[in-house]
């Protein structure tokens, strides 16, 4: 049996109220007072799906209009409490919608039948895998097309209408085709309710005929959801606390790792109590970044492998226990499937299953309630943190530029990590920007986010949209690089219609560098644009907007000076012209060793 569990073959917290459900089963809330009654014009599917979009917690909903989902538009538009923002294209409207979920909890997105649903599977499937809640609502066929032998526009030529629902279904929990009002109600419930409950994509075929029809149905206000929270089997939260504890306190120098699936079973708060009553030193998988505080006093940085942040992965691996709270082990995140763990030391915590060691396992035990109440029984051991501390050397500082030197992404990202606050949110590329943002330190209350499971290169620029709209009091603070933003650029016209305030570093070092670096070829080299000079003409003197090119560092702190002060208002996006080979080391060595692991030879036969 392999032990070794980077070789394997195999949160943000969020609110409990009827906006953010827990996880759980649904009911409905039985009230003293009936639901108000609704104006019998108005009770009609669309407004009961514009309600229960409000209700769960949305109040942006992306969309692109196509001729089957335009009747329900128009009924999302008339609830005072949505804004129904148009995107550039269904990708990015399915990229925005995740970058929303990742804040709000939950997300939506409208588009049209075939055409706009084979558009945003793409970003469904990445929410999927990120499992994030996100409502897909497409507008189907007229209810009577359905059963019958016509050819639709919209789809591939076949009197077929399943197609779009047969390639939701491997990548959404739940589907739901409404083409018949008696059980249209029944069907969007449980599709937004498995959502919230389940934590992944749901998708919604609406009959384009069918919005606007009165219906009884829905002739009352919908009730609120109250979905109640999953439990824990007590006899084997017990047995698992119990042997746990065994395990880890008589170990010499364990140390934890949050991982992250806190996110989705909302354990990020639990994890921190056990960080505190435990005193082992913490560390974060690089996905888990933004979901452990990194300002907690026994917080050693980022822990993946071979490109772990400094003095990080020497902890870890030589601890003689380990808990991970949430983890994914995939070939990116174990770095080619070379991490130095072994499976008898460590303790896996999902989100409803714990494993210790080579055995026990136990099942029906939630990770929020196995950490807590596993910090009332450990004793404390810092030794691990001790060791950190010794051995620790201050990281140095980039070499200092001569006067007009050409710019170098070290001394970028010194300038800025200057720039994060509370205030502040981090939104990470697919590409060198995930090791260099991995780098920053992040303050309290300062939000990241990047999507490493499925890494879809271009998501940055939707969820930047989505994320920035959800979180209107902070500033987000984009890192993308030239290929990535040839892919989604378009919607940075949707920011600028919305007035954000994001900035935009546009990272130009000529190709895609992280390709480069796993298996390098001529198809890796781009055109290159004029970036500036693109959104400029997007702006088109529409909306708040502010651009800059720069070369050196003198005129990177100009641009920053600038987009912090005079323009703070405004959509900055700062062009940063750098060496096509200059990258990190962590990106160096990572890239070699996914290179390696992409490349093994066939097992024999």
């Amino acid at each position: 049996m392999d032990t070794n569990i980077g070789s394997l073959d195999s949160c943000k917290p969020t609110s409990n109220d009827v906006c953010c459900p827990a996880n759980g089963t649904v009911s409905t809330i039985q009230g003293s007072v009936s639901p108000t009654i609704i104006n019998s014009s108005e009770a009609t599917l669309g407004r009961h799906l514009a309600r229960r979009l409000v209700q769960v917690g949305i109040s942006d909903v992306f969309s692109v209009p196509g001729d089957f989902n335009l009747t329900l538009l128009d009924h999302l538009i008339a609830e005072p409490g949505l804004n129904l923002i148009g995107c550039c294209n269904e990708l990015n409207a399915g990229y925005a919608a995740d970058g929303y979920a990742r804040s709000r909890g939950v997300g939506a997105c409208v588009v049209t039948f075939t055409v706009g649903g084979l558009s945003v599977l793409n970003a469904i499937a990445g929410a999927y895998s990120e499992n994030l809640p996100l409502i897909c609502i497409v507008g189907g066929p007229n209810s009577n097309d359905y059963g019958t032998n016509r050819i639709l526009h919209h789809t591939i030529g076949l009197p077929d209408f399943s197609q779009e629902l047969r390639c939701f279904q491997t990548v959404t929990c739940y589907q739901a085709v409404v083409n018949n009002l008696e059980d249209a109600h029944e069907m969007i419930d449980t599709a937004i309710s498995t959502a919230l409950k389940e934590s992944k994509p749901v998708y919604i075929s609406i009959s384009c005929n069918l919005p606007a029809i009165p219906h009884p149905t829905f002739a009352r206000e919908p009730v609120p959801f109250s979905l109640s929270p999953k439990l824990s089997n007590k006899i084997g939260l017990e047995a698992a606390v119990e042997a746990a504890a065994e395990f880890l306190n008589k170990a010499v120098k364990p140390v934890l790792v949050g991982g992250p699936k806190l996110r989705v079973a909302k354990a990020c708060e639990a994890f921190v109590e056990l960080a505190d009553a435990s005193g082992y030193a913490v560390a974060v998988m690089p996905s888990g970044k933004g979901l452990v505080p990194e300002h907690h006093p026994h917080f050693i940085g980022t822990y993946w492998g071979a490109v772990s942040t400094a003095f990080c992965a020497e902890i870890v691996e030589s601890a003689d226990a380990y808990l991970f709270a949430g983890p994914i082990y995939n070939d990116y995140s174990s770095v080619g499937y070379s991490l130095l763990l072994k499976k008898e030391k460590a303790i896996i915590v999902q989100p409803d299953r714990v494993v210790i060691g080579n055995g026990p396992a136990f099942g029906c035990v939630l990770m929020k309630d196995f950490l807590r109440e596993l910090a009332k029984r450990l004793k404390h051991n810092n030794t691990a943190y001790e060791n950190y501390h010794r051995i620790f050397v201050p990281e140095g500082q980039p070499l200092k530029a001569a006067p007009k030197e050409p710019l170098r992404v070290n001394v970028l990202f010194q300038h800025i990590q200057k720039m994060l606050s509370s205030d502040s949110a981090v939104i990470a590329e697919t590409g060198d920007s995930w090791f260099n943002c991995q780098k920053l330190k992040l303050p309290p209350g300062c939000g990241y986010e990047f999507q490493m499971q499925y890494g879809s290169i271009g998501w940055s620029v939707g969820a930047t949209l989505g994320y920035a709209q959800a979180v209107p009091e902070k500033r987000v603070i984009a890192c993308i690089g030239d290929g990535s933003f040839q892919v989604t650029a378009q919607d940075v016209s949707t920011m600028l219609r919305c007035g954000q305030k994001t900035v935009i570093f546009l990272i130009n070092n000529g190709g895609y560098t992280i390709e480069v670096e796993i298996h390098d070829g001529p198809y890796n080299v781009i055109k290159n644009w004029n970036y500036t000079a693109l959104v400029d003409a997007i702006h088109n003197g529409e909306g708040k907007c502010w651009t800059a090119k720069v070369f050196c560092e003198e005129e990177l702190i100009e641009a920053i000076e600038t987009a912090t002060g005079a323009k703070k208002d405004c959509l900055c996006f700062i062009e940063v012209i750098v060496h096509k080979d200059d990258t990190s080391k962590e990106l160096l060595e990572w890239g070699s060793r996914v290179s390696a692991a992409n490349s093994r030879p066939p097992n024999p036969q």
